[in-house]
């Protein structure tokens, strides 16, 4: 009956066959273990790459992000400038424009009054004006009877050097 009962059980193995199955077995572990950390490393190291590309873009993106605000505030900076340096033209032109009519209408009055005179002597008055960057010469000769009069002027302008 022994045997009968033996019969579906596996066939034994001998202890000498199974020091010899347990030495193959712990190799083949360490070449799985191997394979397994080798799978592992490359994994690690294609994740790293990934990484290290997506650090470099997200880099390249600010650098371009970082230069558009930069340039954005530089062009804001020579616009206010530009305008500050216009507008400091116009006043200084609205000024001397100012000057020149006020001379202009000085001029006129004593041209008209110098024309409408009736001088004895019959006299005249003959001259000349010149304007430079910042002064406005003016000479008038009267010429009357008795010898020549002449006046000689120099008119500082308001103009900034």
């Amino acid at each position: 009956m022994k045997r009968a009962d033996d019969a579906n059980k596996r066939p034994r193995e001998n202890p000498g066959n199974q020091n010899k199955l347990h030495t193959s077995n712990l190799e083949v572990v360490k070449i799985q273990a191997w394979w397994r950390g080798t799978l592992v490393r490359r994994t690690l190291l294609h994740a790293t790459l990934r990484a290290l590309v997506i650090q470099r873009w997200w880099k390249q993106i600010l650098m371009k992000v970082q230069e558009k605000r930069r340039r954005a505030a530089l062009e804001t900076f020579t616009r206010n400038e530009w305008a500050a340096v216009r507008l400091q033209s116009w006043v200084r032109m609205w000024r001397i424009r100012l000057r020149y009519c006020r001379l202009l209408h000085a001029v006129r009055i004593i041209q008209a009054f110098w024309r409408c005179h009736s001088c004895a002597s019959r006299g005249f008055i003959k001259g000349h004006y010149r304007v430079t960057a910042n002064q406005l010469h003016l000479e008038i000769e009267i010429l009357l009877g008795s010898g020549p009069c002449i006046v000689t002027e120099c008119i500082p302008l308001p103009i900034k050097q």
